[in-house]
């Protein structure tokens, strides 16, 4: 439209049962839309939404295993860990120990490498903790992308 007076633009919005709404104050001179403001809000509440309806969430599942998990116990939490990872989260590993299994941390260290062979065609580690911190070795697996 131009450049045009304030009183210009307000009659034009008038006559046309819109809006006049400022979209850069701080130019010279500053610039202003004729617009519906009722319905922009409206579609922008619909569009964040939109948004937000088709966002995806990871999330951080937990596995815990002990030192001494046997096989079968092993096999069960890799399933549900495979199926975390399958779903698109990120899974963490915690090994805890007990009592004096603390004395042999390579039987964690070994679990852990387990772990990570029997999901490798899905995940990659992404952090790994290389000693105890308190009673737990920790683990991260991240999802690969396809």
């Amino acid at each position: 439209m131009g450049v045009v007076s304030l009183q210009t633009a307000q009659d034009r919005a008038k006559e046309l049962e819109l809006d006049l709404v400022e979209v850069a104050p701080q130019a010279r001179p500053p610039v202003v839309k004729v617009m519906d403001w009722g319905k922009y809000q409206y579609e922008q509440q619909k569009q964040a939404q939109e948004a937000r309806r088709n966002q995806n969430t990871v999330e951080i599942k937990e596995v815990q295993l002990r030192p001494v998990t046997e096989d079968h116990d092993f096999e069960t939490k890799i399933k549900r860990a495979r199926r975390f990872l399958e779903d698109g989260n990120i899974v963490r590993v915690v090994l805890r120990y007990r009592g004096r299994e603390l004395r042999r941390p390579e039987v964690g260290e070994a679990m852990l490498d387990r772990v990570q062979e029997a999901t490798e065609d899905l995940a990659s580690v992404e952090q790994r903790s290389r000693k105890i911190e308190g009673r737990r070795l920790h683990m991260r697996l991240e999802p690969l992308s396809n």
